[in-house]
């Protein structure tokens, strides 16, 4: 029963990594102006927050850290803060290609 339990918390530790690494590269991704305009915290506090979680993440994931200790949790928290709140308010800051263009109106797109 006890290895069952393990390999399912091992898997989650799998799944948060993955989504650390999600918001990581988003973040990356998003121009510094963006995280200003959008009233949130500076790109660069984003980034070392994600890199630390993401380094959390794959301690938890390859077993270094006890699957149920806070640090784990508390990285995966960091990036759903990131994702959930400032994902959002970043991304209509973001450039738009040639091709995105093609349904904006006057006001913005319809």
């Amino acid at each position: 029963m006890w290895q069952g339990l393990n390999l399912f918390f091992w898997f989650l530790a799998i799944v948060a990594f993955g989504f650390e690494l999600w918001a990581l590269f988003d973040a990356v991704r998003a121009p510094a102006g963006a995280y200003t305009a959008a009233d949130k915290q500076t790109k660069n506090l984003w980034l070392i927050l994600l890199v630390v979680a993401v380094v959390v993440g794959l301690g938890g994931a390859v077993g270094f850290l006890h699957l149920l200790s806070f640090l784990p949790i508390a990285a995966f928290l960091v990036a759903a803060i990131y994702l959930a709140d400032v994902r959002p308010a970043v991304a209509q800051y973001r450039g738009k290609g040639k091709g995105d263009s093609s349904n904006m109106g006057p006001y913005g797109p319809w």
